[in-house]
């Protein structure tokens, strides 16, 4: 069965929005895109965590210690059933921690996760429910060095 266009753009707006508050820092924009119900997010190297109150201090956290963030999103891939949609897609991290001395941002780290984002219908829109993010292992140089073959 597949899915008029419409409920896949408005998936696809929902993650975009999701991704956008945390670019912005806006805590408040947000909490308004997780449902009010149980929900679920695994942050990577992160315990699962459940419960609005408990999910959402976790990103007032990360919000407050990350001076600046961009994710550019590839792979995307949105399916919708009913009124549950699952995004999967490649978040190409770019972030910078706390100002060093001189009030510059901190040096910029990149990061790739992957990320699968689960949302429900409801009669506001699209709400997040869950949020599971993973590294992706890369070879370093170190362990190549230590490859014995």
């Amino acid at each position: 069965m597949t899915r008029p266009q419409s409920d896949i753009d408005a998936v696809e707006q929902a993650n975009t929005a999701f991704y956008e508050a945390m670019e912005r820092g806006d805590f408040d924009g947000l909490s308004a895109l997780w449902l009010d119900d149980e929900i679920s997010c695994v942050h990577p190297g992160w315990p699962a965590l459940s419960g609005r109150g408990e999910v959402l201090r976790s990103y007032a956290l990360i919000m407050a210690n990350t001076e600046y963030i961009q994710f550019f999103l590839t792979d995307t891939k949105v399916t919708v059933i009913g009124d549950t949609a699952v995004v999967t897609c490649t978040e190409n991290i770019l972030s910078g921690g706390p100002a060093e001395d001189g009030g510059e941002l901190g040096p910029l780290v990149g990061q790739l996760v992957v990320a699968t984002n689960v949302f429900r219908r409801t009669p506001e829109g699209w709400r997040v429910w869950s949020h599971h993010a993973s590294p992706v292992l890369t070879e370093s140089e170190e362990d190549e060095e230590n490859d014995p073959s």
